[in-house]
């Protein structure tokens, strides 16, 4: 865009209003130099370090100087003139939030008029500030609300994508992530601990009730989880099927089994409501791992924990079982 708008200045140095005055030519090829510099500079900068010193607001705000000192030595208080005042406010509205596009957009309007009423009659110059600035407010309206509406469509996609749609749990790539940041992140604090539930008989539900039972049984579960696991405690996830997971960040090996217990006993103490208003009896059994006591990795911890699991269900499920040490 900064070198389009300096072939453009060039261009303008030649013919039109920008080529009557040897003002007008000298400030055309400056203009056009300044916007190469800064397209060379842009485009050798990392996009992370010009946002964060203000370089993508003070493009903006330099095109609408440009614009509007351009109108002023020039004389030139015609609509192609103004017209250009709609790219940098383009500029700002695709690619900045909300304040900042209302800087730039009061700023072009702000000079705009500053331009106008130093070329025109009040009459004209209100005429034109009143419809090229409702264009404008209008335009960076439109583009700031467009963006704000595009990036609530990406945040819900976005947890769409990380939640379980059955359980309201999170799923497995988004429990991988928590346990990769746990585990790198707390060395030295009291541990990370991995409880994976899985639902005893679980077939034995689905065959004699059906399968929307057996996903009433597994939100039911879920349900009991976030009971007995406040969400600032720990991150509760679907890993697949009928095994649901939770990850307990600084967390000691004793509490995670003394947790685990609770949910087990939990689980016991309410039963699923049947439609037809049986009450439906649910069993689980629990593998408890820990971090750094059982395992050091996150796939070492995972399979510590599934094998304290199957060690329950061999024991009789209905329990919780430890890994062994490490």
């Amino acid at each position: 865009m900064l070198l389009v708008c300096a072939v453009t200045l060039l261009v303008f140095s030649l013919f039109g209003p920008n080529a009557v005055s040897p003002t007008g030519i000298t400030a055309s090829w400056v203009s056009s130099g300044l916007l190469v510099v800064l397209a060379v500079a842009f485009q050798l900068t990392p996009a992370e370090r010009i946002d964060s010193r203000g370089g993508y607001v003070l493009i903006a705000l330099i095109g609408v100087t440009l614009c509007c000192g351009m109108n002023w030595i020039t004389s030139d208080p015609s609509a192609g003139a103004q017209a250009f005042l709609a790219f940098p406010v383009l500029w700002a509205g695709v690619h900045l939030r909300r304040g900042a596009v209302t800087l730039v957009t009061v700023l072009a309007v702000g000079g705009d008029g500053i331009v106008l009423f130093h070329l025109e009659p009040v009459a004209n110059a209100l005429t034109d500030l009143s419809f090229f600035g409702a264009v404008l407010a209008v335009m960076a309206v439109m583009l700031v609300r467009a963006g704000e509406t595009q990036d609530r469509l990406v945040a819900m996609l976005k947890q769409q994508a990380g939640v379980d749609s059955l359980t309201g749990l999170v799923n497995r790539r988004v429990l991988d992530e928590a346990l990769s940041t746990a585990l790198s992140t707390r060395p030295a604090g009291h541990g990370t601990a991995l409880v994976i539930v899985d639902v005893d008989s679980f077939k034995s539900i689905n065959d004699q009730h059906g399968h929307p039972v057996g996903d009433d049984a597994l939100a039911h579960i879920a349900g009991v989880l976030r009971s007995v696991v406040r969400a600032g405690d720990g991150v509760l996830s679907r890993m697949g099927g009928d095994e649901l997971a939770v990850l307990l960040p600084d967390c000691p090996a004793d509490v995670a089994v003394r947790r685990a217990t609770e949910v087990l006993d939990a689980v016991r103490a309410t039963p699923l409501v049947l439609p037809d208003g049986e009450l439906l009896a649910i069993s689980v059994s629990l593998g408890v791992a820990h971090a750094p006591s059982h395992a050091l990795a996150l796939e070492e911890l995972y399979a510590a924990a599934d094998a304290a699991l199957y060690a329950a269900k061999r024991g009789g499920r209905g329990r919780v079982a430890v890994a062994g040490a490490h």
